[in-house]
């Protein structure tokens, strides 16, 4: 397995925005085995950019890609829809849809645009050539919807489970997964350490128990673990136990 670190802070609207590029690489040091791979980002770096260099540096096979924010997961769920087509199913844990375009955008922040421009709708530099079907998607722990985002949950076909016990049977026999978690997903009354958190999510027991089970039915084909923004020794104790269970249960999921 490859880990992809992508320490990118361009995408998000957070004002803490730049404390991503270390929690990318904290992330990524966390991470048991794998071997390593970090995409350069600089001052001068744009979001088209850096998506240019992850599509050139992304290795084949399976790929733990860490960022960074949201749209750090760009290429590699494009690549994954390219390779498995129909059979792929998307997990996206995280508090928010990421389904916004750039004129329903209330912050003008692609992090916040990723997922729909992968199903076509987007910024036209960054619309992949392979299309998401919206049908594929199974959005995970979200619970703060910006209003366009409602109305395209509501007629584009894609699943929207709040409650992530038993999300593996979403996925019918071949499908692959998956699996893009943003750590607002978790509730931040047990980690505060995003730039965009919201009341109501997961436990770090819950999310791990949702991946595992998801794992333990279909392959999962990538994986990106997203939004770390460095803020409490408490929250760093946290993830390391959580990112060691999250890798283990990729790397030992069911293959096809």
């Amino acid at each position: 397995m490859h880990v992809l670190e992508v320490p990118q802070w361009q995408g998000s609207g957070a004002p803490t925005a730049r404390r991503l590029a270390e929690g990318a690489a904290l992330l990524a040091g966390m991470v048991p085995y794998g071997t390593r791979l970090r995409v350069p980002v600089d001052e001068e770096s744009s979001v088209d950019g850096i998506a240019a260099s992850v599509r050139s540096m992304l290795p084949p096979g399976p790929v733990l890609t860490v960022g960074g924010d949201c749209s750090v997961d760009l290429v590699p769920v494009a690549r994954a829809v390219s390779q498995y087509g129909a059979r792929l199913k998307v997990f996206w844990f995280d508090a928010h849809g990421d389904l916004n375009t750039p004129e329903s955008s209330p912050s003008g922040a692609f992090h916040g645009m990723v997922l729909r421009t992968l199903t076509g709708t987007g910024p036209a530099s960054l619309v992949p050539d392979t299309l998401l079907d919206p049908e594929r998607i199974v959005l995970a722990g979200v619970r703060d919807l910006d209003p366009g985002e409602q109305a395209y949950v509501a007629s584009s076909g894609i699943t929207h489970l709040r409650d992530t016990s038993g999300l593996e049977s979403a996925l019918a026999p071949g499908d692959v997964a998956y699996i893009h978690i943003d750590l607002d997903v978790l509730d931040p009354g047990v980690f505060s350490s995003v730039g965009t958190p919201a009341p109501g999510g997961l436990q770090p027991g819950e999310l791990l128990d949702a991946v595992a089970a998801i794992a333990s039915v279909a392959e999962v084909v990538g994986m990106a673990i997203t939004e770390y923004e460095p803020s409490s020794a408490a929250d760093q104790e946290l993830l390391v136990p959580l990112v060691r269970g999250l890798t283990s249960a990729f790397a030992a999921s069911k293959k096809s």
